[in-house]
């Protein structure tokens, strides 16, 4: 796949173009801010970008503003942030439209994971750190549509926030398949979400139900 990457740390930046190219990947672009970022994603358009939220010139959320704009202009396009830190605001809107994934950067650190995360998002999914989604399921337990919820539901719906298809979260589980599909039916079920097996809309249905006021 080709890949350009946003990040203004240049240790970092060229130790992910090593891992990505390592990985069989074309990393095509490499940016150090948010504005050459834009550029370059207009004009070379890559498979997927991987960005860094905090970048040159304001050093606040640069970088997922630039994401905000590209997902406009480029609705095919795979954006995968990477942040220090949990920032919710930052991906909220993004995921519900797809082809989106949002990682720690210490993620990185576990390359299988971090690389089937880049490869869910090229296709089409959705890769959400779990730190993110517990942040997100820690809310929505004290929310009376969630009290219904057993603990195992409750375990198996984070994994499915976070993109999971059934067959990965039997493995993350020691779960027999069939289990899972059993967790997933009554989940959905009682969220009144609507069952589906397509994992993107799976999560964009969790994410969308998270989101709902009071």
């Amino acid at each position: 796949m080709r890949v350009v990457i946003g990040e203004d740390s240049a240790l970092f930046r060229e130790g992910l173009a090593r891992l990505l190219v390592d990985a069989g990947h074309d990393v095509v672009g490499k940016a150090a801010d948010a504005v050459t970022l834009l550029e370059m994603v207009e004009r070379i358009r890559p498979d997927v970008t991987v960005v860094d939220v905090r970048m040159p010139p304001d050093h606040t959320d640069d970088g997922a503003r630039a994401a905000a704009r590209l997902r406009e202009l480029q609705p095919d396009l795979g954006i995968l942030l990477l942040s220090q830190h949990v920032e919710t605001r930052a991906c909220v809107d993004l995921v519900t439209s797809g082809r989106f994934g949002y990682l720690l950067k210490d993620r990185v650190l576990d390359v299988e994971d971090f690389l089937e995360s880049l490869r869910r998002v090229a296709a089409g999914g959705t890769a959400l750190d779990p730190q993110v989604v517990a942040g997100l399921l820690g809310t929505a337990r004290q929310d009376s549509r969630t009290s219904s919820l057993t603990p195992r539901e409750h375990e198996v719906l984070g994994l499915v926030a976070q993109g999971w298809s059934n067959t990965g979260i039997a493995r993350r589980l020691w779960l027999a398949p069939r289990t899972v599909e059993t967790h997933v039916s009554s989940i959905m079920a009682k969220l009144d979400l609507g069952g589906t097996d397509e994992t993107n809309r799976r999560v964009l249905s969790v994410l969308a139900y998270l989101r709902q006021p009071d």
